[in-house]
């Protein structure tokens, strides 16, 4: 991006979650928030170098986003695919708002970080005895470019091996632990984080992890939508964190929503199964309750277009005959080849009643994927020092207006490896943790009780799911903004006697953190008057390359307004924060 506004320079008063004051510390030399690809890769590199790293996650090691990915990794591994073939799927994808730049790192050096992958102790199947990696397309891709494991458990496979090695490092972890805000010194560079550590362990309760250096690899924010294939612990914690503490964030409108997801009703909640593209990637396609495949004919790839496209495709179909799913029909494959190639998705099926072998697959798209973020350079960088994000938690520029399948996990991987050298460059090992500063000022946010969450929940799901609009939009507007005046009035004591304030704990804290996400989210797609990759607007059916192809970028101020300004172009920024060195 350019017309970026200069990092700041000193601590501006804070804005935090209301929490007890930390009741324990630990010093290091870099923490690393967040287990799955993104972070886990960045901490064993960090300690590679000497850095005492710590890692905090939110549940346990091996329960983040990366575990519940499926289809596999996207790499320019096999014959006669190259990183630009790649890279042009990609910028298709994106719908003209990826950085080329970014997206050419990605490519470029993408083969080689799968390999180290695969050194550190990921086992991708093959497809012959000398070990050639097997390699499947899923939508958006001319090329069979997708490294998988176990079938359809590659998510599960990354995750094993990186645990693992970090386990064999001996790296300090630190589970069931969920991040609460960023510390600063006195010349407002990051000094760590403060935390909330749920359960008996080695800490309890909220304390402080002091560091010069802090990686958010919080994983995303499905949880801000009822239907979502993200796991309970998808709470946009790293970016609402980011946004009080000052940093950038661009780009939440772009949320990605996956065509192909088991439809388990109209009223279903929480974390949905997801149908792997790879499905598709093998052959699968999808029809309507008369057998026709609508994709045919929209598309020249047909059932793997690029996923926003897919999704439209079925949400229109959907409207067009008043249904509630339309189908993924795989009947085809035969027994043996669901048993081999896609067993988890084949169980999950069959543990609701739908025996895939049998009979066609019920599917409707659900909230997936977060292409949008926490703004970074090409070193995973924020505008705060000492503030680096990687992951689905960070927008680097890789995935524009719609992520192409099997980026992400290439994305974590990669960044991860380049903010460890970052890091490593900017904060040499063993130096004295940074002292934090009492903020000049204290803003807490008001907490939102537990419950809220689903009112959230419902009315992004009505207003910003697939299909909006601007009277969709204002109405979730409205709805947020109503939750966030009774927070402030139960706060403020103006409530109804019986309107209590919120408790701090987890449950408030995530749903306060929903609120600030969502709020973006809205506020960015009302803004964004056009149809671009998977923000489709029904008011507004149109790309506008003059007015739109650019990015918004989002700043929490002070009083808790939104300050928004829009990009030159589609350019994201190599830009350092104030004291660093590129």
């Amino acid at each position: 991006m350019t017309g970026q506004p200069s990092a700041p320079t000193a601590p501006r008063p804070a804005i935090r979650l209301p929490a007890p004051a930390p009741g324990w510390a630990e010093p290091a030399d870099v923490v690393v928030v967040g287990s799955g690809v993104a972070g886990l890769t960045a901490a064993l590199r960090c300690a590679a170098a000497g850095l005492r790293t710590v890692v905090v996650t939110k549940a346990r090691l091996d329960d983040g986003s990366t575990r519940w990915a499926q289809g596999g990794i996207a790499a320019a591994l096999g014959e006669g695919d190259t990183p630009e073939q790649h890279l042009d799927d990609t910028l298709v994808a994106g719908a003209g708002l990826c950085d080329a730049d970014a997206v050419r790192l990605l490519v470029t050096e993408g083969p080689d970080a799968v390999r180290r992958l695969i050194d550190t102790g990921a086992v991708f199947d093959t497809a012959d005895a000398a070990g050639t990696i097997a390699l499947t397309r899923e939508g958006g891709h001319h090329r069979r470019r997708i490294a998988h494991a176990g079938g359809d458990a590659t998510g599960a496979e990354i995750s094993r091996a990186l645990v693992e090695a970090v386990r064999a490092r001996a790296i300090r972890t630190v589970e069931n632990a969920l991040v609460l805000d960023l510390l600063t010194d006195a010349e407002g560079r990051t000094a760590g984080v403060t935390l909330h550590v749920m359960g008996e362990g080695r800490h309890d309760g909220v304390g402080a992890i002091h560091a010069p250096a802090v990686v958010l690899a919080t994983g995303g924010m499905g949880q801000v939508f009822s239907a979502t294939t993200n796991p309970a612990v998808s709470t946009g914690d790293g970016v609402a964190l980011a946004l009080r503490a000052g940093a950038e964030v661009s780009d939440l409108e772009f949320v990605q929503f996956h065509p192909t997801v088991l439809f388990l009703g109209a009223d279903a909640e929480g974390q949905q199964p997801l149908v792997s593209e790879a499905v598709r990637g093998e052959g699968a396609y999808l029809v309507d309750a008369g057998g026709t495949r609508f994709m045919v004919g929209r598309h020249e790839l047909a059932e793997l277009a690029p996923r926003d496209i897919v999704a439209k495709g079925i949400t229109g179909r959907m409207l067009e005959q008043d249904a509630e799913h339309m189908y993924l029909d795989g009947r085809h494959f035969g027994a043996g080849m669901w048993a081999e190639r896609f067993p988890t998705i084949l169980a999950a099926c069959r543990a609701h009643g739908i025996d895939p072998v049998t009979e066609p697959i019920p599917v409707a798209p659900a909230a997936h994927y977060a292409s949008g973020g926490i703004r970074t350079d090409r070193s995973g960088r924020t505008t705060l020092p000492g503030l680096y994000a990687c992951g689905e938690t960070a927008c680097t520029g890789v995935h524009g207006a719609n992520r192409l399948a099997s980026n992400s996990l290439l994305e974590g991987l990669v960044y991860a490896e380049r903010i460890a050298e970052a890091i490593v460059a900017a904060h040499p090992a063993g130096a004295p943790a940074p002292v934090p500063a009492e903020p000049v000022r204290t803003e807490t946010i008001p907490l939102l009780a537990p419950e809220q969450r689903f009112a959230i929940q419902r009315a992004m799901t009505r207003g910003a799911g697939v299909l909006r609009s601007e009277a969709s939009l204002a109405e979730a507007a409205e709805t947020l903004s109503a939750l966030r005046a009774q927070a402030g009035d139960a706060t403020a004591g103006g409530a109804p006697a019986e309107a209590k304030p919120a408790e701090p704990g987890v449950e408030s804290w995530e749903a306060t953190n929903l609120l600030c996400v969502a709020r973006v989210l809205v506020d960015s797609a009302r803004r964004r008057t056009e149809t671009r990759g998977c923000h489709w607007r029904e008011d507004h059916p149109d790309r506008d390359d003059t007015h739109w192809r650019r990015h918004l970028v989002t700043r929490l101020n002070q009083d808790r307004t939104l300050s928004v300004h829009t990009t030159d172009g589609a350019g994201l920024p190599a830009t350092v924060p104030a004291g660093e060195t590129p």
